[in-house]
């Protein structure tokens, strides 16, 4: 759950994700806020347009259904036309199941209900992608790359992970949009997560034909974590690296941890405007005294990011909140520049 992207966050985070804009005049004002709220947002619908030709109805609506009736129109070219920033008529209602599994970022998204007491139009961004639906009507790559990206950018402004993208046939049964397979989209999606925003596949250097740097930091102060609370790890300076091409890390960390309580961590980027991207979370339970636990992350990071590893504790009890003490941080791996 989050507030809605300004029209300028929005248009930046396209932007960075390598989506090619287009603003329609009015864009940032054209929406339909007046009939009800837009936010908190937890996700984005993909839709088909079933037609060809449709930047136009998008933008306009029709007499039963006014416009604007997506967020952004997605052409066969890959241009990528904003149409609204605020509440926008696309998703209609969704079932209370298939809202849940976006909320909770389940990787299983299941079968609407049939009854759809959720406002769709309040909770979601979405995007029309230009396409007859038919299943012979092909997604250019240009096109389907750029929906990628959209979806991408908008789950890394939020912080989300590509559970939460839905397709419209997956909140509701009363539509059959888009018309490929949602499980890939969203591959695809987490594929692009797992790297900086502005990724191409091919960017990684050849790693056999170059000579990598080496990351090594060791720290042994004792580090407190309080249940719940996400802390970011100095591990002899809070910020691990930045620009490279290409990084490979590890964090190995060292912890008096309860048996059965559960440590987690994660690598992420911060970067100068105050936003960040941020890696899939590993966990690892602990055993009864000292417990020792590593986590992985690998990609590229720009000069204007830098590295850093944060950890979270969750005790057995709910109830139980004393801190535990983190003994030895320890960072290794390669980078290339």
């Amino acid at each position: 759950m989050a507030q809605p992207l300004t029209p300028d966050a929005l248009l930046a985070a396209l932007r960075r994700e390598g989506v090619r804009v287009a603003e329609k005049a009015g864009w940032r004002t054209h929406n339909r806020n007046h009939k009800g709220p837009w936010g908190p947002v937890n996700g984005v619908v993909i839709h088909h347009t079933a037609g060809s030709s449709s930047l136009s109805v998008c933008w306009t609506g029709t007499s039963d259904l006014p416009g604007p009736l997506c967020h952004t129109h997605l052409a066969k070219s890959g241009t990528a036309t904003m149409l609204s920033a605020g509440r926008a008529n696309h998703a209609g209602t969704f079932a209370a199941n298939a809202h849940q599994a976006v909320v909770n970022e389940s990787p299983t998204h299941p079968r609407p209900d049939s009854s759809e007491p959720v406002d769709g139009n309040a909770h979601y961004y979405g995007i029309e992608i230009e396409n007859l639906g038919n299943g012979r009507d092909p997604y250019p790559a240009a096109q389907y790359d750029a929906a990628v990206r959209w979806a991408a950018a908008i789950c890394r402004a939020h912080g989300w992970s590509a559970d939460s993208v839905i397709g419209h046939k997956e909140g509701t049964r009363r539509k059959i949009d888009p018309s490929f397979d949602m499980d890939q989209f969203r591959k695809d999606v987490d594929e692009r997560l797992d790297h900086p925003a502005g990724w191409t596949p091919g960017d990684e250097p050849d790693q056999e034909e170059t000579v990598p740097y080496t990351l090594g930091r060791y720290e042994t102060a004792d580090r407190p974590l309080t249940p719940g609370k996400w802390t970011t790890l100095p591990i002899e300076g809070v910020d691990l690296l930045t620009g490279a091409s290409a990084y490979q890390a590890m964090a190995q960390i060292t912890a008096e941890l309860p048996d059965g309580a559960t440590l987690q961590g994660r690598f992420y980027h911060y970067r100068t405007d105050g936003s960040r991207w941020t890696a899939g979370l590993s966990e690892r339970q602990g055993t009864a005294g000292s417990t020792f636990a590593d986590f992985h992350n690998s990609g590229s990071i720009a000069a204007t990011e830098k590295l850093r590893f944060e950890a979270c504790y969750w005790p057995v009890e709910a109830d139980d909140q004393r801190s535990i003490t983190i003994t030895t941080s320890r960072l290794r791996g390669l980078y290339w520049k």
